[in-house]
């Protein structure tokens, strides 16, 4: 799950998002499909395939096999802080 937006201020930066973390107090510099992630874990849970399916109806996902993509992404995200495993 993402920590609720009270807690983390997202700017958009030409074509990345500046999102200040309070709980720690570091701002990280993320390219999609990071803050795609966060916003799909927003409030809910969710496992790789759930983040997939919740970001698929909004875009197209190029990797090769998006399952694997998201699940590190989620893997670097969960390492900086930004969301935790439930």
């Amino acid at each position: 799950m993402a920590d609720p937006q009270a807690l983390a201020r997202n700017v958009a930066l030409d074509g990345l998002t500046a999102i200040f973390h309070a709980p720690s107090g570091l701002t990280h510099l993320l390219a999609p499909p990071a803050p795609q992630i966060l916003a799909a874990l927003a409030g809910r849970p969710g496992s790789a395939e759930e983040v997939l399916a919740r970001i698929a109806e909004s875009f197209e996902l190029e990797a090769a096999n998006p399952a694997d993509a998201i699940a590190a992404r989620l893997a670097e995200l969960e390492a900086v802080g930004l969301v935790a495993k439930t």
